[in-house]
C-alpha cells in the first residue's frame, strides 16, 4: 500500500494560484481544527496539522489568523462534503471538502466528474474499498526494526512497507498519536513525507494510454475547486509508452 497511497498535495505545481489555493485550504483545516481548542499543546490534532502546514510552507499569518478566527468563535461556518464515484478508466475517487456554500461545491465537483470521463457515485459507492488509516511516510531501509519499535511502544500497526528507501507505516485511525509519538521519541529527527489521516485504496486500478492524460485532467478540475481538501484514489499509472 505505501506506493499507492497519494495526496493531492503531492502533485501540486508550486504556481502561485496554486499556492494560495493551499493556504486557503489549510486556513479552512486549522479553523475548524482550532474549534476543538486553539492550544496545540493541548489540541494535539491542531498541532500536527499546523506542523504539516508548516511543512507546505505555509506562512505564519495565515496560521495565526485561522487560529485568531476560532478563539474569537465568529468567521465562517464549513460543513465537510464527501463525494465517492469512478475517475477515467474506471478508478475509485473520494473527494473530501470543507464548504460555506453545499450547493455550489456539489456543483463545481459534479462538473470536474462529468467533463472528463468520470462518473459521480452515490455515498458508499466506493467508500468500502478503502481504508480509513493514519499514514506515516518517511526515508528508511529498515522495515522490520520500525515495525518492532512500533510493536514494543504498544502500537496497534497494520502495516509497515519498505520500497526504494522509502518507510510508509499504516495504522488504525485512533493510533495516531500514539505511532507519531514513538517514531518522534526514537528519532527526534524524523522528517516525515506524509503524517495524516487518509483513505487508503485495498486494491489498485492501472492506467494507459488515455486514461492517464484524462485522470491528470479530472485531478487538475478538482484541484481548481476550493472547497476540495483532498483527493484519495486507487490509480496507478503504467511504465508503458
Amino acid at each position: 500500500m505505501g506506493r499507492a497511497y497519494q495526496n493531492r498535495k503531492e502533485s501540486m505545481a508550486k504556481t502561485a494560484g496554486q499556492k494560495t489555493r493551499i493556504y486557503s485550504r489549510y486556513g479552512k483545516e486549522i479553523y475548524i481544527c482550532a474549534k476543538g481548542g486553539v492550544d496545540p499543546d493541548g489540541n494535539l490534532a491542531l498541532r500536527s496539522l499546523i506542523a504539516r502546514a508548516k511543512k507546505d510552507q505555509v506562512p505564519a499569518h495565515v496560521i495565526e489568523r485561522a487560529i485568531e478566527k476560532a478563539r474569537g468563535g465568529g468567521g465562517e461556518d464549513y460543513d465537510t462534503a464527501r463525494y465517492e464515484g469512478f475517475g477515467p478508466g474506471g478508478c475509485m475517487v473520494i473527494v473530501d471538502c470543507l464548504t460555506d456554500n453545499g450547493n455550489r461545491t456539489f456543483t463545481q465537483v459534479r462538473q470536474a466528474f462529468v467533463k472528463n470521463d468520470a462518473k459521480l457515485g452515490s455515498p458508499g459507492t466506493v467508500g468500502h474499498m478503502f481504508e480509513h488509516q493514519a499514514v506515516f511516510v518517511f526515508e528508511g531501509e529498515d522495515d522490520e526494526a520500525i515495525l518492532e519499535l512500533l510493536m514494543m511502544a504498544d502500537v496497534d500497526v497494520t502495516d509497515v512497507e519498505l520500497e526504494d528507501g522509502i518507510i510508509s507505516v499504516f495504522a488504525p485511525v485512533s493510533e495516531f498519536n500514539n505511532a507519531r509519538t514513538a517514531l518522534t521519541e526514537a528519532f527526534p529527527e524524523i522528517d516525515f513525507k506524509v503524517e495524516n489521516l487518509a483513505f487508503v485504496p485495498q486494491t489498485m486500478t492501472e492506467l494507459t494510454g488515455e486514461d492517464v492524460e484524462s485522470f491528470e485532467k479530472f485531478l487538475a478540475a478538482l484541484d481548481d475547486c476550493d472547497d476540495v481538501q483532498n483527493v484519495y484514489h486507487n490509480a496507478e499509472f503504467s511504465d508503458e509508452e
